[in-house]
């Protein structure tokens, strides 16, 4: 009997010792998803923040035909171009709420904190003196990559531009 209430107490530390798992990836997935839905909100309410972008962030060109593959996200260039298509363009996030996945290291296989996001998107272009409104739905495939920080470094997405701009401009 002391045999076994000798390996009940050993168990019992061994259990009682056992370290709590590291859920800090988790929870930096979780800060930096909020720091996406940010992105994607004030995208749809046509106000871009871009203090949520590091200094150095760039934006991966996807689309067919592109001239450079990436673009600085603070320079004026972005800026000029989104406000142009803001203006051009009604926003909808159709996706409620917006499905977030974690990311990992594209060399460890580990989650990074980065953040994935599919969703669907209503895009309009509204009418004119000549002209209906015209509507066209995306579904997008989106990554962001963050710095220590928290602020977005790299954002690239998915979908089909290219199809969606003819359909609406022709």
């Amino acid at each position: 009997m002391k045999i076994m209430y000798s390996i009940l107490c050993l168990a019992l530390l061994i259990v009682g010792c056992k370290a709590e798992p590291d859920n800090s990836v988790n929870e930096l997935f979780e800060k930096n998803s909020e720091t996406a839905l940010k992105s994607l909100l004030d995208w749809q309410n046509e106000v871009p923040d871009y203090s949520i972008y590091a200094d150095s962030a760039v934006a991966y060109n996807t689309y067919f035909g592109a001239e450079k593959d990436s673009v600085m996200i603070h320079g004026d260039e972005v800026k000029q171009s989104d406000s142009t298509f803001l203006a051009k363009y009604d926003f909808e996030l159709l996706t409620n709420p917006p499905v977030f996945l974690p990311g990992v290291n594209n060399v460890t296989k580990q989650p990074d904190g980065s953040v994935r996001y599919y969703g669907a998107w209503k895009v309009t272009l509204p009418a004119t003196d000549s002209t209906e409104a015209k509507s066209g739905v995306i579904r997008l495939y989106e990554s962001f990559d963050f710095d220590a920080d928290g602020k977005i470094v790299v954002q690239q997405g998915y979908g089909d531009y290219s199809g969606l701009m003819s359909y609406l401009n022709d």
